[in-house]
């Protein structure tokens, strides 16, 4: 895919602006500059950004409900009432339920956590589990990551005698559900100065205002913030605010001592040993987790995560990891199948959405097929499948683009939704699918902007080889963790060339290794371009290009940098 590129130079004003910042902070203008970019203009500001501190975490009884929510809990706990800990299929649900499973578990022993079958109850809160909650005589349900729009489940487990603590962050109803308490930043009373947290993080303040409320020192929440950190790179919530000093300090503790259930999944990703980012949960760790409830059965990963023997929770991972293999096969033949339809269905092509529907597909994986289509189309893409009687779903959107709004139109046609921005699940009567492609694809035309429906790629700054020196990536390291909203810069240098020695590599030939030097400087620069193996052979015809790039530590030799190329241009090509 070639990507329009965004760049603007910065004026003589940021010039002059980012030399003065970098001279306080002891960093370069080119750094500085990308300090200015994110709003932080002040030497004081710049040292908040780079050390995120626990003690700025937000009071967490500023949330709506948290006052109710903590004196539930100490009251189900006098009176030792069962509790339940109930959760998404997700990583952010499993991570959610073993947060605070295994903070309240420290305390209190009559509690068990509980995960609903993807494929047997669906999303949300189901019926056969507050059946089974009743049985088992649970009191009181907290339920993470889900539960906001469950308005008839949480009615009839109150006429069961069972209370609920919603603990979510999906955008709720005008209607709430007559749970005890809700907490949720998202609500629109919400006093919460942070909106976005993701349900683990939403867990994470109620187990810190339990402890606050009960005396327990903060230190005993420490041990938990790896959870947060695999919740938040992988529910792509914005790194900034509240969770980027969550996601800081989390991985802190992912990279120092790690729960056992991590620790034995980072073990089987062949991560051990390496400084891991959020790129690594996001492409390694995540997945895995997400595996269990795809394939399987998302019970299976909160066992892992809760799990205190290193052996066992080795054994519970490498299962996990087959269940990711599988994943893979029917990941790619579902795609393949997708874009089969694409090509036969033309309209599909010159439309401004996606929206795919075939009932032997797979549920757990419909979710990544969307996100497939949408880097492939750049289109926003929902793809179901049939569900009983049912066909349900996973819609995804492109960057700018809310598709949260677009499903909400066609809500008169939908069984059940609930999500946010870049994410929906979806379900509906087949007999609906005609009419909700065309209402959804008509809503996206309407709404969506020319720019939205094109791949971009924002340039932060424009930089030669001779710039990029180990202070600068040492630096630069300092801008860690990255996501939404703190992305990776991504640089550009123009008029580079191949130094002799590019060479295409990969199993099916697809990625470009790169030798380059630039018209300024003698360094060569060591640089990966992964799938672009279709500009090989213009590198190699010895003329100049144009590359948009990350900085990397090259994981083999640490000691190397390495470029990470997203965009190769030819340096006439005008953008």
């Amino acid at each position: 895919m070639h990507f329009k590129w965004n760049y603007e130079p910065p004026t003589s004003e940021q010039r002059t602006a980012a030399k003065e910042l970098g001279e306080k902070i002891g960093m370069s203008p080119i750094l500085a500059g990308l300090l200015i970019q994110r709003g932080i203009k002040t030497e004081s500001a710049a040292k908040r950004f780079f050390r995120p501190m626990l003690n700025e975490l937000i009071d967490p009884f500023l949330m709506n409900d948290m006052d109710v929510a903590v004196d539930r809990l100490n009251d189900a706990m006098g009176h030792k009432e069962r509790i339940m800990v109930y959760g998404d299929y997700d990583v952010d649900g499993c991570t959610a339920v073993a947060l605070v499973y295994k903070f309240l578990q420290q305390f209190y022993s009559n509690i068990e956590y509980y995960i609903p079958d993807r494929y047997e109850e669906g999303y949300g809160i189901s019926k056969k589990a507050l059946d089974y909650a009743a049985e088992k005589d649970v009191k009181l349900i907290i339920v993470l990551d889900c539960g906001i729009k469950a308005i008839e489940e949480i009615s009839y487990a109150k006429q069961l005698g069972i209370d609920f603590i919603v603990c979510d962050h999906h955008v709720p109803d005008d209607d709430l559900p007559e749970a005890v308490a809700i907490l949720n930043p998202k609500r629109e009373d919400s006093t919460y100065p942070f909106k976005h947290l993701c349900g683990c993080g939403v867990g994470f303040k109620f187990m810190q205002a339990f402890a606050k409320n009960n005396g327990i020192p903060f230190s005993r929440l420490i041990p938990l913030l790896d959870f947060c950190a695999v919740s938040i790179a992988a529910d792509i919530v914005p790194v900034t605010g509240e969770n980027r000093i969550l996601a800081f300090h989390g991985l802190k503790q992912l990279n120092q001592n790690p729960s056992v259930g991590l620790k034995s999944i980072i073990e089987i990703c062949g991560l051990t040993g390496r400084e891991l980012t959020m790129s690594d949960i996001v492409f390694k760790i995540g997945p895995r987790i997400n595996a269990s409830g795809r394939m399987q059965s998302g019970l299976e990963a909160v066992d892992l995560l809760v799990e205190r023997d290193f052996e066992k929770a080795l054994a519970e991972a490498n299962r996990i990891n087959e269940y990711n293999e599988q994943r893979k096969d029917v990941d790619k033949q579902m795609t393949e199948e997708a874009n089969l339809i694409i090509e036969k269905l033309e309209s599909q092509k010159h439309h401004a959405s996606i929206v795919l529907y075939d009932e032997n597909w797979k549920k757990g994986v419909v979710g990544i097929v969307a996100s497939r289509m949408t880097e492939l189309y750049y289109r926003p893409t929902v793809v179901l499948t049939r569900s009983g009687d049912l066909a349900t779903g996973s819609a995804r959107s492109v960057a700018g683009y809310d598709i949260y709004d677009a499903v909400k139109s066609c809500r008169d046609l939908l069984e059940n939704f609930g999500g946010h921005t870049y994410a929906v699940g979806l379900s509906l009567k087949i007999e609906n699918i005609p009419e909700f492609r065309r209402r959804f694809q008509q809503y996206v035309t309407e709404h969506i902007l020319p720019e939205q429906t094109e791949a971009t790629i924002d340039i932060n700054t424009e930089i030669d080889f001779k710039d990029i020196t180990k202070k600068l990536h040492n630096d630069l390291k300092k801008f860690a963790p990255h996501g939404p909203g703190n992305e990776k810069p991504v640089f550009c240098t123009r008029n580079v060339y191949d130094y002799g020695t590019s060479k295409v590599v990969g199993r099916q030939q697809e990625h470009i290794k790169l030798e380059l030097v630039d018209s300024k400087s003698s360094n060569v620069m060591n640089g990966i371009a992964f799938g672009q193996s279709e500009a090989a052979r213009y590198i190699k015809s010895k003329r100049s290009f144009d590359i948009a790039y990350t900085i990397e530590e090259n994981i083999y030799k640490r000691t190397e940098v390495q470029l990470q190329i997203e965009d190769i241009k030819p340096s006439d090509d005008g953008q």
